[in-house]
């Protein structure tokens, strides 16, 4: 793959999850290279592993909407008032031109509150703002639309590859799998087995909306389904021993279920898989 990598840019663009994928291809690579010829460097929100004598860098982006958002600082974005400004892609997008390979995600901060708020013009700025609130998968329509024009005007299918990367699934919800009420993935060591097993955290609304979107571009765009597969996964979570950052009460270490990261992914594990595919799809399409 490093080979294959020579010369060109891959960049991921995303929330923590996709963060998590490129944590994963870094780890993958770097042991195969030799510690004075490669490094890593944060420029805010872009994150730049460089394989040098390859020529070859792999990136993370932070931008958990795509669009921007009240939440586009990379450090401090804990909020729950969520807000995108429409017609905001090029805020981002500016810093993804000249990418040979791009992995975009966006999905989980998508289902926090709904409606969903939109800024229809203006800026954040704006002492008076002018908010819309619109359903979750109409507001992520106007998102994927939005991407979709600018991979179209800022992408040469020629040259460059486009994937986008399926929702990640939680499990916060034990009953989902016939656990015990208010318990959700910490403790868990055995992955579900139901082969029909399907979260109710995993929207297939959503699901929808980027078949139906996608359906229509112009532009290729592979699409790295990992939902599914991820979905078994119950046991495969950071739980308590993701970083805290905040230092946790005396009532949350009394109760460990209280703070268990059920969202995000143990390394190595899953997303070492998600990059398979990746590899799969990039050099076997």
């Amino acid at each position: 793959m490093l080979e294959s990598l020579r010369g060109k840019r891959m960049l991921f663009v995303g929330d923590s999850l996709n963060r998590g994928q490129f944590v994963s291809i870094v780890c993958l690579l770097h042991q195969h290279i030799p510690e004075n010829a490669k490094s890593m460097e944060t420029f805010g929100s872009l994150t730049v592993f460089t394989a040098k004598d390859y020529n070859a860098r792999i990136e993370y982006y932070w931008a958990p909407f795509l669009l921007e958002s009240n939440a586009d600082d990379a450090i401090v974005h804990r909020i729950t008032d969520r807000v995108v400004r429409k017609g905001s892609i090029n805020k981002h997008g500016k810093k993804w031109r000249g990418a040979d390979i791009i992995v975009f995600n966006t999905y989980l901060w998508w289902m926090t509150g709904m409606p969903f708020k939109i800024l229809q013009k203006g800026s954040f700025k704006d002492e008076v703002k002018d908010i819309v609130e619109e359903s979750t998968e109409d507001a992520y329509r106007m998102t994927m639309k939005s991407m979709v024009r600018w991979l179209k005007k800022n992408m040469d299918s020629n040259k460059s590859r486009v994937f986008f990367t399926s929702m990640s699934p939680s499990h916060y919800k034990s009953m989902d799998w016939g656990g015990e009420a208010d318990r959700n993935c910490y403790n868990e060591t055995k992955m579900i087995e139901d082969a029909r097993y399907w979260g109710s955290d995993c929207s297939k609304n959503v699901m929808q909306v980027i078949r139906e979107v996608f359906s229509k571009s112009e532009v290729a765009i592979t699409f790295l389904n990992i939902t599914q597969l991820s979905s078994y996964r119950k046991d495969a979570h950071t739980s308590i021993y993701k970083k805290q950052w905040n230092p946790l009460t005396p009532e949350q270490l009394a109760d460990p279920v209280s703070y268990a990261d059920c969202t995000h992914w143990c390394l190595p594990g899953l997303q070492d898989t998600w990059n398979e595919l990746l590899f799969a799809k990039l050099f076997y399409p």
